[in-house]
Parts: structure tokens; C-alpha cells; sequence
């Protein structure tokens, strides 16, 4: 369903009125709180977050149909024309000339109607009675036996099969007749006939039906009956004919209550009700008006909920804004409206969202959130026992099976429904999805499907075939709901001892001296004329000092941030493009190395080690020296070069400090944008390679250093995990993501078998013309095994569809797309975050909590690559909340519990986590960080505590982890080595202290000796 077609609604419900001046009044009842709530609420609350729970043990499990809609055998067996048989006959260019006259006919094929049920689990069935299958004329003279037959079969079957039957006695096929004897529900002999037919039935089947209604939705019938005409009688802008067809509905559905309490309760034990159905709406901001939205819902559900569950009358926002007015009610019959219902029977689809107007009411204020609306009613209606009559979206005709959508928005509505009885209180008994077949879709006719099933409508057998729906509502009826399980809940465990908890970061390079010494080579006399001012001397020059780390501006503040994280190891990138502005040796940046080296020295002596990645890419910044860029960029095999004499100079710079050392960060994703990708990605794993190799022949044994890359791993899982394709293209995305550089450097030197005969398949079928560059057998076992560890980064899980896509594009070649679910909380991230996907034009795309999924990459990186250590050396979330940081805790505790358990009971080699990250790099945007300029955030507070515990030890149980145990590098030897000279110097003056001091005891020994 479009956008627009979400929020179409009612401003015309305002304004329609013929002659009527509109004004707003009425105070907002109790529900109001909900509107109310919208704002004071955090949406961090658990009851807004997905709750992993069950439903009461015999909570009501059902589906839906009516008879028109799926029955067919519209002349068949003795039945009567109905007015939706009139109307899809005689105005069937509505319809795209389709009709209902066979549709899904289950009147023949109501054994395959069974079989689905039982296929499907459920303990309830709602279906419709045709009233001209019963009475061909409307009249209960007039009876049908062969119809009475047909119900009567339908009933036993469902009784048999322990299902109980949930029975309409009105679903808008009116026998034909009575519209055109009567003028059909504009007549208030309808009443009493509607009572004879309903009192029928009750004698015919209350002995085995406990649970009926009496109308589905009369705001549907009144409203598109009379004034959009999209329903029989097609009567178009009849307000006064709509109001006096409400009036007469609940009056008819008020006797037929009042005939069941006093002729067949105490017998039958059953109940009744009436289904209402409603849209929603929320305010996007605090700043609107509640009686607005009061009136909106007045003018949908309390108009017939009000009197029916309140106190037998209109609510006073419709009495005081309709004119011509109301009909209205006898005090009498107040009093006999008022409470004749035994539970609430609530609608909550499309029809009561998309077909009204196509203008707007409120604004863009349209919300789906059933558990809002369910608490709403509650609160406005006197806390009813409520039954959940109607609940599901549709599918476009052009879906048959595979309605992958409509599993999330029924994941959707259900664990909202959960959450509305587990939080809010609200007391409901039964769920009804919607709807069991695919059938004629009203005024949509076959254009849209709703059911679980889906039917060819052409065949002959009109066979019942699951959609993934269906088999997603059999899982969720057989679980009672979302229960906890291992998956979902939070385990208590430790890391290991030497467990390396880090925070990580691009830093942004601030070499700006604070002192002038440094730059400056004039000599300077300060104060001579008694002004307080510097005066330079003419002529002479002197030599700067070289810089010491106090001299550069942020330092300090940085190392301590960085010292307050309580971490073991700190986790940050050069910036290629700054030490080599040339692109080569020629012109070496000292002051930006000098900077480095004090960063990494001064967090070794606080014992904190630094892991440094060589190449950091952005999406907006690729940090390729301007001369190489000219040049190619990494197009070109010499950029590989290049940066391999790069690698050597830092190995040479830091190696003696750093042991961890990562080429690369994300290749996988921040590559080079041109028409060649492939080609860009084969030269960076050369380069990586030949940067390792150059360490390992080089550096390794002076240093016992690390080296590996950061590869971009985020998970990939199924949308519909019914569907082998659906399964497919997940896989295939993780080959192409990850495999793509981790089957070359980790297993074979080359690349993944999977994606290379993808891309020829398609090559085949001209689909995309991409090609996979070769390496050399030279380079394959130069590449292999060129990492010492497996590094990656890891932020959301994406749910992956297959598309078929034609393009040579690297986007394209894995026929991958998404799906967001939208049951999962989301953030915003950076364009470049929707890479391997095209982004449509995009500037931004949402990132999904779901942090079962970085357990599910580790066990994927195990299972194809082994069980060698990993480090996860990215993972965080873009927040928009300056000190509370809600979002924040929730992802990193979630997060990291999933690490643990991967780590205990997957036994994955996980040997550190790094969070991302320390501060901001630009203070106009939101960031991923632990900081708000120098205050502590409460998710720093988090993670320090959760450093200290290790883990998530249960209770005073947990190992306590001595300082040894930690990964600590020795910071008195960084001392010495980093301050040699002074040390060099301290040894020399002490030296000479001890030596004047030995000579003058000598001296004056000799002094007081006798002569």
C-alpha cells in the first residue's frame, strides 16, 4: 500500500455536511491519556520495545470470512440475489467487470475450508451467514432448507474439530428484496425483520454457537453506502440518509441483544456483541488539539461504541457538530441501547483506513499501532472484555504465496496486542486474523488479496494454498505468542580474563601548538618599555625545540576521555593523506606522527594498549593522498605500492608501541565509487596483503606484533524464512559482503566459488556484464593466510529479499534487496551504510536493533573460516539523546550479551569488543559516542561497570579478574624508551651529585685529620 494511501481518511467527515457549519466542541473522554502518554512516554519504555511473552493459556486463537466474499454459489441451491450481487451485475466496471458469483466457492468447497483450519491451528473460526442462502427473500417465511443445511454441516464440522464458531449474522449482503421493498436499512421496519432473521438463527444454531454478532462495521455500511456510494446502495453524499442508517443499526442490533438475553441466554449460555471497527491517529508533536482527535475517533467508533457500551446516545462532539442534526434517541431507548453487548468485537484493518477520503484529517497523523487504540478503548469504554474480530492488512493481486509484508505487520499487530494486555491491562479474549481465503474484496474486488490462503480464482478445484502468512500465524498459534527463550533473553557469563575491551575511533588530527616556539625562529625581549609586550630582536635566530605531546591543543582532553572509559585498549585510524601528502616518502608529515606517537605512548603508561588501523576510509572522505587519486586511486595496481611503503613507515614509527595492527577498515563497504568496483576491491587485497607480508618479514620478530583487516559484517537474514529464495539471496549477500575479501585472505587466496558463478550465470543471461578480476597464482598464495586474526565491524541485521536486478553494477550482481521489519526499533546512519544496496536516490537509510544478529555472523565466520580469534572492532549506534542515552545502554548491553553467548555456548574465539566511539567528530551532526563535549554519559557509565564485571556475572558469583590476568603492555618501559634523554640526563646529574658529594666528604675528612 502507498504512503498516501495509509493516511487517507476523513477531513471530509468534518466538512461534508450539506449546509452545516462546522464547530469544534465536546470534551475528549479518558482515552484522551493515550494521546497524552504519546509524549510523556520514552520510547525506550518496555512497553514500547518487542515483548517476548505468551498469551493467557486459553486466549482464543481464530480466522475470519464472510459469505459474499468467499462463498460464490450466488444462485446456487435455492439462494436469493443479495444487494452486493446487484450492484458487482449491474455496475461491474466498478469491479474491473468481476463478480463474487464463484469467488473461492467454499459453499462447495467447505471441506478444503476445514482442511486449511486445522492446517492453520486455530481454536476459533468467524464466519458470516448469508441471510438470502437462509432467506432468498429476506423473510423468514421464506426458508431455505438446503442453506440451513449448509450452516448447520459448517458448525458440526468446526465443533468436531474442537474450533469454536464465531457467527455474523449480518455482513452486508442484504437479501435483495428488502432493499427494494424497504429502501433496505433507511427503513426502520428493517429492525424488527433483522430480529425475526437473527431469532432464526438463534433457535437453528445457538445449541452449539456461543459467540455471536449481530453487524459487521455499520459505520462501513452507512458511510460508503450512503456517502461515498462505494457500497450498495451507492447512494453518494446522503447525509441525512447515512445518519438515519447508523440510527437504524444499532436500534436492530439492540433488539436482536435484548431477544437473545430474554429467549435464549439462560439455555444457550452464548454472547453477543456487534463488531466496530476504527482507524487511529497520534500527534506528531505535542502542539495539537485533543479534542481534534477526540472528534475524529467520535465520528468513526463512538458513534455507534457510545451508546452501545456507554450511555444509549451520540457522543456530544457529534451532536454539537453535525446539522441537519442527529436523529436521536428516546430516553427509552437510551436505556435499551445502553449495554447490549457482553464484549467488545473490534475491527482494525484496511478497510477502516484506505477507502474513506483522499484528503487528509490532522495532518499526517495516521498510525497502525493496534495496542494504542486497544488502550484507547479501554479507557474511553469502561475497560471491556474485548475480542479482536478483525486484524490483518492485504496484499497486492500480483502476490500470490509469498506475502512476505504482511508476516511483519502481523508480527507487528500481535506483539502489540501482547503488549497492550501485559503493560496497559487491556482485557482481551481472542484474536481473529484476517482473512482465511483470498475472496472478492469489496469495492478493491480481486485487486487486492487478504487471506492466508491463496486461491486461483481461474482454477476449477480453487485450491487452498498456504501463503507464507498462513504458515507464520500456524507459529505463532502454536508458541501462544513470542516466548522467551535462550535467543531473546539475557545470560549471565563472563568474558575471559584477557578479554580486550576497547573504545574505537577515527581521530580527527588536531596538530595546532599551543606554544609558538615551535614555529617561530626570532628571538623575543618581553616587557623592556614596562608595556607587558613581546618586541622581536632584528638579526638573530635560534633553533626550536623539538615538540613534546602537552604542546599539541587537544591532547590531554583526549588521553583523558580516553582514560575514563576504564578500557584495555583504545582503537583509532591514520590519516594516510596527511603523513604521505605525495603519496610517497618524499614529503613525510612529522608533526602529524609526532602526534600519534604521544597519543599511543601516553595510553601505554596508563596501561591502555592502542590498536591502529592504516586506512579509514569514509563515504565522504576516502583518504587516498591527492597525487594517487590523479593517479587512479585504486584502480591503479601502483596505489597498491604505495601503500604498502606507507604500512613500512608506520611499522617503523609505532611498531615498538603498537602490537595490533589493521590495514585496512572496512574495504568491504567504503570502496573506491567508479564502474569497476571489482577491480578497486582486488587491488586492496593486494595491498593489504603485500602490508602484511612486509610486517611479517620485516617487523615481526623485532615486534611480536598482529596484523589483519576490518572487514564490514553485518548479518544477513532471511525476510521470509519460508522462502528458499528469500534464503538464498541472504547467503549469497553474506558471500558477496564478507567472502568477498575473507574467502581470498582467510581460506584460498581467492574468491568465493558462490559469487564468482553468480555473476557468469548473469553474464549468461545478459543480465549484467561485471566480471571478477583474476589473481595470479603468485598472488593467491602471497594473499592467503595474509592475516593474523579475523577483525570486524558489526551494526544492524538486514533483511534480505530476493530481486532479480539487471545491471553491471556491483549493487546489482547479488539480486539482493531490503526489508525493513518493523517491529525493531531503528536508528539513522549515513548514506553510505546502505551499501552493497542501491539507496534510490537516498540520502539516509535506518540501521534495525536486532542484536541477535552479530551472534549469527560470528557463528557464520566460524563455520566458514574456523575458529580463530576474532575481534569485533566496531559496534555502536547513532543516538540522537545528549546525557540519558537510553538507545545507547539498550544496544550495547544487548548487543554484547549476544557476544557472550557466542562466545559460551558457541564456543566462538571472540578475544575483544571495541564500542564506537569516544567523541564527536562534528558537532553539527549526531554521532555514534560515549561523550557530550566533557560530561559522562550514562552509557559511558554503563560500559565502565560492565568492564569491571567482565561480563554479566549473576550476583557475587562471577570470577573476579586479577590486573595480571588483563592484557597489559609495560608502561615503564614505554617510559624509558619515551624518555630516554631525560632519563639519560637524570642518570648523569645524579651522577655528578654522588660525585661532588663523595669529593666534598673526602675534603673535609682530610680536614680533620691531625697534622
Amino acid at each position: 500500500m502507498s504512503e498516501c494511501g495509509l493516511r487517507r481518511l476523513f477531513t471530509s467527515l468534518l466538512l461534508f455536511y450539506i449546509g452545516g457549519n462546522i464547530t469544534v466542541q465536546g470534551e475528549p473522554g479518558a482515552g484522551k491519556a493515550v494521546w497524552e502518554n504519546k509524549w510523556s512516554h520514552n520510547y525506550m519504555k518496555s512497553s514500547e520495545l518487542f515483548l517476548y511473552d505468551t498469551f493467557p493459556r486459553n486466549f482464543m486463537w481464530g480466522v475470519g470470512s464472510s459469505a459474499f466474499q468467499i462463498e460464490g454459489g450466488w444462485k446456487k441451491d435455492g439462494k436469493g440475489p443479495s444487494v452486493w450481487d446487484y450492484f458487482t451485475h449491474t455496475e461491474n466496471f466498478r469491479f474491473n467487470y468481476a463478480t463474487a458469483d464463484t469467488s473461492s466457492n467454499s459453499y462447495t468447497f467447505h471441506d478444503k475450508d476445514l482442511a486449511a483450519l486445522e492446517t492453520l491451528g486455530v481454536t476459533s473460526y468467524l464466519f458470516s451467514i448469508s441471510w438470502p442462502r437462509l432467506f432468498p427473500n429476506g423473510m423468514v417465511k421464506s426458508v431455505n432448507s438446503k442453506g440451513v443445511h449448509y450452516y448447520n454441516t459448517l458448525i458440526d464440522n468446526l465443533i468436531q474439530r474442537k474450533m469454536i464458531p464465531i457467527v455474523t449474522l449480518y455482513h452486508w449482503d442484504l437479501p435483495l428484496a428488502l432493499q427494494e421493498q424497504y429502501a433496505g436499512w433507511s427503513s426502520e421496519a428493517m429492525i424488527d425483520i433483522f430480529n425475526e432473521y437473527a431469532k432464526f438463527c438463534f433457535q437453528a444454531f445457538g445449541d452449539r454457537v456461543k459467540f455471536w454478532i449481530t453487524i459487521y462495521n455499520p459505520f462501513l455500511i452507512a458511510w460508503h453506502g450512503y456517502k461515498t456510494g462505494e457500497y450498495p446502495p451507492g447512494q453518494r453524499e446522503k447525509p441525512t440518509a447515512m445518519y438515519t442508517v447508523g440510527h437504524n443499526l444499532i436500534k436492530a442490533h439492540a433488539k436482536v441483544w435484548h431477544t437473545y438475553d430474554r429467549q435464549f441466554r439462560k439455555l444457550q449460555k452464548g454472547f453477543v456483541s456487534i463488531v466496530l471497527g476504527s482507524h487511529w491517529i497520534e500527534p506528531k508533536n505535542a502542539s495539537f488539539n485533543y479534542k481534534n482527535f477526540q472528534m475524529s475517533m467520535d465520528l468513526v467508533l463512538g458513534w455507534f461504541a457510545k451508546p452501545i457500551f456507554v450511555d444509549g446516545d451520540y457522543p456530544n462532539s457529534l451532536k454539537l457538530l453535525i446539522n441537519p442534526p442527529l436523529p436521536t434517541f428516546t430516553e427509552k431507548e437510551k436505556s435499551i441501547i445502553n449495554g447490549t453487548a457482553d464484549f467488545f468485537a473490534f475491527s482494525f484493518g484496511p478497510n477502516n483506513f484506505r477507502s474513506l477520503q483522499n484528503s487528509l484529517i490532522l495532518g499526517d497523523r495516521i498510525s497502525l499501532h493496534l495496542g494504542h487504540v486497544l488502550n484507547w478503548i479501554k479507557l474511553e469504554y469502561n475497560s471491556p472484555r474485548i475480542l479482536i474480530a478483525e486484524n490483518g492488512w492485504f496484499s497486492d493481486s500480483h502476490v500470490k504465496t509469498e506475502d512476505t509484508i504482511a508476516i511483519y505487520l502481523m508480527k507487528k499487530f500481535i506483539n502489540e496486542l501482547l503488549r497492550a494486555m501485559h503493560f496497559d491491562g487491556v482485557n482481551v479474549f481472542g484474536y481473529t486474523a484476517w482473512s482465511l481465503l483470498d475472496g472478492f474484496e469489496w469495492q478493491f474486488g480481486y485487486s487486492i488479496t487478504r487471506g492466508l490462503f491463496y486461491v486461483d480464482f481461474s482454477s476449477k478445484n480453487k485450491s487452498r494454498i498456504p501463503k507464507s502468512s498462513a504458515l507464520f500465524y500456524k507459529q505463532i498459534i502454536e508458541q501462544n505468542g513470542f516466548p522467551k527463550t535462550e535467543v531473546n533473553q539475557i545470560v549471565n557469563g563472563q568474558f575471559p580474563c584477557n578479554f580486550s575491551w576497547g573504545i574505537a575511533e577515527t581521530v580527527q588530527v588536531n596538530n595546532a601548538i599551543l606554544s609558538p616556539e615551535f614555529v617561530d625562529h626570532n628571538l623575543y625581549i618581553w616587557n623592556c618599555s614596562g608595556d607587558q609586550k613581546l618586541y622581536k630582536v632584528s638579526g638573530v635566530t635560534m633553533s626550536p625545540r623539538p615538540p613534546q605531546c602537552t604542546d599539541f591543543s587537544n591532547f590531554k582532553q583526549h588521553v583523558a576521555m580516553v582514560r575514563k572509559m576504564n578500557v584495555t585498549h583504545y582503537s583509532f585510524a591514520l590519516k594516510w593523506s596527511q603523513i604521505l601528502p605525495r603519496g610517497d616518502l618524499s614529503s613525510v608529515n612529522r608533526s602529524i606522527l609526532s602526534y600519534y606517537r604521544c597519543i599511543i605512548s601516553e595510553l601505554l603508561k596508563l596501561n591502555i594498549a592502542c590498536t591502529v588501523t592504516l586506512y579509514h576510509p569514509t563515504y565522504h572522505d576516502i583518504d587516498l593522498p591527492a597525487p594517487l587519486l590523479n593517479q587512479g586511486g585504486w584502480l591503479s595496481r601502483q596505489t597498491a605500492v604505495a601503500f604498502n611503503n606507507y604500512a613500512k613507515l608506520c611499522f617503523q614509527e609505532f611498531g615498538d608501541l603498537v602490537k595490533l595492527w589493521l590495514t585496512m577498515n572496512e574495504p568491504n563497504i567504503h570502496l573506491q565509487r567508479s564502474p569497476d568496483t571489482y577491480r578497486a576491491a582486488h587491488n586492496m587485497i593486494i595491498a593489504h596483503a603485500l602490508a602484511w607480508h612486509t610486517y611479517n618479514r620485516d617487523f615481526r620478530n623485532k615486534y611480536h606484533g598482529l596484523v589483519s583487516l576490518t572487514l564490514r559484517a553485518d548479518w544477513a537474514e532471511p525476510a521470509n524464512p519460508f522462502l528458499e529464495s528469500h534464503r538464498g539471496a541472504a547467503e549469497r549477500l553474506l558471500q558477496f559482503q564478507i567472502a568477498w575479501f575473507a574467502d581470498a585472505i582467510f581460506r584460498t587466496g581467492d574468491y568465493p566459488l558462490i559469487m564468482r558463478e553468480y555473476i557468469v550465470s548473469k553474464n549468461d543471461k545478459h543480465l549484467s556484464s561485471s566480471c571478477l578480476p583474476h589473481f595470479t597464482e603468485e598472488e593467491k598464495q602471497m594473499i592467503k593466510g595474509s592475516a593474523d586474526f579475523f577483525a570486524i565491524s558489526h551494526f544492524t541485521t538486514r533483511f534480505i529479499l530476493h530481486k532479480p536486478k539487471n545491471g553491471s553494477k556491483y549493487e546489482m550482481d547479488h539480486d539482493g534487496s531490503l526489508l525493513r521489519d518493523v517491529t525493531l526499533l531503528t536508528f539513522p546512519s549515513p548514506s553510505h551504510s546502505f551499501f552493497p544496496f542501491l539507496s534510490n536516490g537516498k540520502t539516509h537509510s535506518e540501521m534495525a536493533v536486532a542484536p541477535w544478529g552479530i551472534r549469527q555472523v560470528l557463528k557464520w565466520i566460524k563455520s566458514q573460516y574456523g575458529n580463530m580469534d576474532i575481534y569485533i572492532m566496531a559496534n555502536g549506534i547513532w543516538d540522537s539523546s545528549t546525557i540519558s542515552h537510553e538507545l545507547q545502554i539498550y544496544y550495547h548491553k544487548n548487543y554484547i550479551n549476544e557476544v557472550l553467548k557466542a562466545h559460551l555456548l558457541d564456543q566462538v574465539n571472540v578475544r575483544g569488543y571495541y564500542a564506537l566511539k569516544l567523541k564527536d567528530t562534528n558537532t553539527n551532526e549526531r554521532s555514534l559516542r560515549f561523550f557530550n563535549a566533557s560530561e559522562p554519559k550514562t552509557s559511558m557509565e554503563f560500559y565502565k561497570k560492565l568492564i569491571s564485571a567482565n561480563g554479566f556475572p549473576l550476583g557475587m558469583t562471577g570470577k573476579q579478574c586479577s590486573m595480571e590476568d588483563r592484557p597489559r603492555p609495560c608502561p615503564m618501559c614505554v617510559l624509558i624508551k619515551e624518555e630516554k634523554i631525560f632519563i639519560f640526563f637524570g642518570f648523569c646529574l645524579l651522577l655528578i651529585t654522588v660525585l661532588l658529594a663523595a669529593i666534598i666528604f673526602i675534603h673535609k675528612k682530610k680536614q680533620r685529620k691531625p697534622y
